[in-house]
């Protein structure tokens, strides 16, 4: 009887270990099926914030470079300058006599437009759209119009003997705008495409021997990005995403 009682008893100790086993197994099938959604949620929402900010520096390299090869460009470069809508200052004798309104906005710059796009890397080249507008000294009052731009910032200036004093109520900075916003402080208003109209308040002119100016030019870049699996924790189906990047005009020698 004793042999039979410590089968037995083995028996059920076997049997309540089978059981506790079991029970581990059901226990940890409901774990993995409550952490591992859970899991992959936070997995893929890390890889798809990298793959935004990643597309965000793209961007930026491409306002970079269109700011860049603008201001270089400008309207003293002697092949093809890069221009803004207002018309070139013909007065002064550093006026390149070769100049000719070579990538313009009316055509979409497109030397400045390929300059961007070749900056970027990871997005479909055509979908990357470009703008840009120049700022500068205007006589105030007269901003948005095509008179009384490339003025001298205020200070005192001496020109070939001569002491000019100019004030803020001669002349005072104009911000130039892309679809109507000011690019520099209301960025995520302005539209996403090609074509986008511009208001300039400056010439692409630098300064030069005897007329001071302190132009700048702004460049604008924005791509509208579809992240992969749109829809999962809540992301958008497109984001659009925008960069600024505003240089001073540089003379060409």
């Amino acid at each position: 009887m004793s042999g039979y009682r410590r089968i037995a008893s083995s028996r059920s100790r076997i049997t309540d270990l089978s059981r506790w086993t079991h029970a581990r197994r059901g226990q940890t099938l409901v774990e993995t099926a409550l952490v591992l959604p859970l899991f992959l949620m936070v997995l893929f929402g890390i890889i798809i914030v990298g793959l935004g900010v990643f597309n965000q520096q793209q961007l930026t390299n491409a306002a970079r470079e269109a700011a860049r090869h603008a201001a270089i460009h400008s309207a003293t470069e002697p092949l093809c300058p890069v221009v803004p809508r207002l018309p070139y200052d013909p007065q002064g004798s550093y006026k390149p006599l070769s100049y000719l309104r070579c990538d313009r906005p009316e055509i979409g710059w497109p030397k400045m437009t390929t300059a961007a796009r070749d900056a970027v890397a990871g997005l479909r080249r055509t979908d990357v759209h470009v703008a840009a507008c120049w700022s500068g000294y205007r006589v105030p009052g007269t901003e948005g119009t095509p008179t009384g731009f490339d003025q001298k910032p205020p200070g005192t200036y001496v020109i070939g003997g001569v002491t000019t004093v100019v004030t803020a109520t001669q002349s005072a900075f104009a911000q130039c705008r892309i679809d109507g916003r000011d690019p520099t402080s209301d960025t995520a208003s302005i539209g996403c495409r090609s074509g986008l109209p511009t208001t300039d308040q400056a010439s692409a002119i630098s300064e030069a021997p005897g007329r001071p100016v302190a132009n700048t030019v702004t460049a604008y870049a924005c791509y509208d990005w579809r992240p992969p699996l749109a829809g999962f924790l809540l992301i958008p189906s497109t984001v659009t995403l925008r960069a600024v990047i505003t240089e001073a005009i540089q003379r060409q020698q």
